[in-house]
């Protein structure tokens, strides 16, 4: 071999090593997973973010039985402070994730965040016009702690007591005009969780436990839906009711998408077992729907 090529040869290896370490490859759940960092970090911050990335991704593998996506970008921007500060994800000609984290985060901060969770959970649903944004986040607000909890990330208690303390927020207000026709924050991001509470409570009362709201969402995927195409909500909704048997998610559409509808939250949290005493959540398995919540949340 010529000295010259073997040189080539040489640089290229190195040239492709440098690339792999500055933007490495993670493989989780039949998904590829391809990560840019701006500006390049130090080795300790590296590997945290990247287990931070993995162990997000496992969650939502766990929830969705695959990676919601054959492929995604995730651009990982770094700046001065501490902690996740903010995450979107986008659709446009592929699956992209930006996500914003301050150079001083720890691997504490990392355990606690759910951000990136978050953000994985909308690559599983198709783009929908924006009056329907409240499902977006609404499903990506509820399933992200269930999907952890699945994955022994969380523990159901966890998840269950910041339910009860953050779901009023969801609840209709005086002004209120349902879900599509009603903008605010309070109700597209927790009226859409709410939204998915009341149906996988629901799937799971008419098919004896058997399904839930996971096997509603697996049914879109299956039927072509994630964050890059565009679908209407319709469509969604019939492909997920379809998979389950039982139209529950378009009935609570109808319901909900126009019309103020405000549960009794007590009662639910009663039915479910859940009892919040300050800080402590204790379960009551002798409740009618305790069965219901075991199968929402462990692992």
């Amino acid at each position: 071999m010529r000295p010259r090529f073997l040189f080539a040869l040489i640089w290229l290896g190195f040239t492709a090593l440098a690339n792999a370490q500055e933007n490495p490859q993670l493989k989780v759940g039949g998904g590829t997973i391809d990560v840019y960092f701006d500006p390049a970090p130090a080795s300790q911050l590296r590997r945290l973010v990247l287990d931070w990335i993995a162990t997000a991704a496992r969650a939502v593998t766990t929830y969705y039985t695959k990676f919601p996506v054959p492929h995604v970008a995730i651009t990982v921007n770094f700046h001065d402070g501490e902690g996740v500060d903010s995450g979107r994800a986008f659709g446009w000609e592929h699956a992209h994730i930006s996500i914003s984290v301050g150079l001083a985060t720890t691997a504490a901060d990392f355990a606690d965040d759910w951000t990136m969770t978050h953000e994985m959970v909308h690559l599983a649903f198709p783009t929908v016009p924006r009056s329907h944004h409240w499902i977006e986040e609404g499903l990506a607000v509820y399933v992200e702690p269930i999907a952890r909890a699945r994955s022994g990330d969380l523990t159901p208690q966890k998840v269950w007591g910041d339910m009860v303390d953050a779901m009023p927020q969801g609840l209709p207000k005086s002004d209120d005009r349902g879900l599509d026709f009603t903008h605010t924050w309070g109700r597209t991001y927790w009226g859409g969780a709410l939204y998915c509470l009341l149906a996988d409570v629901e799937i799971r009362k008419r098919t004896g436990n058997r399904m839930g709201l996971e096997d509603a969402v697996r049914g879109i995927q299956k039927s072509g839906g994630s964050i890059e195409v565009e679908w209407p909500l319709e469509r969604a909704l019939e492909a997920a009711d379809q998979a389950i048997g039982v139209p529950v998610l378009e009935d609570l559409y109808n319901r909900m998408r126009a019309t103020p509808v405000s549960p009794d939250l007590n009662e639910l949290w009663k039915e479910l077992g859940i009892e919040r005493h300050s800080k402590t959540v204790i379960f009551d398995d002798s409740a009618p729907l305790a069965a219901i919540r075991r199968a929402i949340t462990e692992p």
